[in-house]
């Protein structure tokens, strides 16, 4: 066995154990953000606001606190319940105390988490570049997964991964040089800016937000300005088909809305595993 195997088992471990701790992210970071604006609007407002938030008589709510609990009964989950993968098997997938129903996407980020590490870990060996593009891996299923359930795409994490993804190039860390990277970042965030005036001075309605923008800066940051246009194509295509696919279901949202978060980071999945070049050259450029 060669080192790169050594390296693809020890991060998928790892990666386990990643996706564990991304699902508490998921769950609680569009909460967090939410609380946070409330506050703001209150402090703008001052004293014309009166009534306390709801949780200003809770307990302290992050992403280490309070445990995790059973969203059913309330009871808290014990260390041995959460080891990833086990102790939903274990469990069958209830819980421990009402058997109350699991979301078996709680296991499944676990295991993407722990394939996508280990795939950097093949590609990319025992190193330092391994390391980084795992921590892209991980940012970027996080945004997409916020972004279907919230139609979020928090600053928190799109805008650290742009400066990450300048900085891997700098270290050489991504295989860019920095003004590529840079010039990714740049193209990738007006592309869809543009896109988004164009439309709504067309037609008055927002077509995207704004952490669209940030998150396809992101990718040309991780990838390059040379990959920005196959990943726009491979989002917008399955996009779309999706979009019609819930809208022939009658699945779409209340407005008819479909985030396009997940489909950039999709792109970018496809990207990572390819590459470039690959990608480039299926698509016909």
């Amino acid at each position: 066995m060669d080192w790169n195997s050594y390296a693809a088992y020890g991060l998928f471990v790892l990666g386990l154990l990643i996706g564990s701790f991304l699902n508490v992210v998921i769950h609680r970071l569009p909460i967090m953000l939410e609380r946070g604006w409330q506050r703001e609007c209150r402090e703008m407002l001052g004293a014309e606001v009166k009534t306390p938030l709801p949780e200003e008589n809770q307990d302290p709510f992050n992403l280490v606190v309070p445990r995790s609990r059973c969203p059913h009964c309330g009871h808290g989950i014990t260390w041995y319940e959460n080891i990833p993968i086990v102790s939903y098997v274990a469990l069958r997938g209830r819980c421990s105390a009402c058997r109350a129903s699991i979301s078996p996407r709680y296991p499944l980020v676990e295991l993407v988490t722990g394939g996508l590490f280990a795939w950097c870990g093949l590609r990319f060996g025992a190193s330092s570049a391994a390391l980084a593009w795992c921590g892209f891996s991980a940012a970027l299923l996080t945004l997409a997964l916020i972004d279907w359930d919230t139609t979020l795409l928090p600053d928190d994490i799109t805008l650290p991964l742009v400066w990450a993804g300048l900085l891997a190039a700098q270290w050489g860390l991504s295989g860019l040089s920095l003004s590529n990277a840079l010039w990714g970042a740049v193209a990738g965030y007006l592309s869809l800016w543009s896109v988004y005036w164009l439309f709504k001075l067309a037609t008055g309605k927002e077509g995207m937000g704004y952490g669209d923008f940030k998150l396809f800066a992101a990718l040309g940051a991780w990838f390059g300005w040379e990959a920005l246009i196959p990943m726009i194509l491979m989002a917008s295509v399955i996009g779309a088909l999706v979009g019609i696919a819930m809208k022939i279901n009658s699945q779409l949202r209340e407005g008819g809305y479909v985030p396009f978060g997940p489909f950039l980071a999709g792109a970018g999945f496809v990207t990572l595993a390819f590459g470039t070049a690959t990608v480039q050259r299926v698509i016909g450029l």
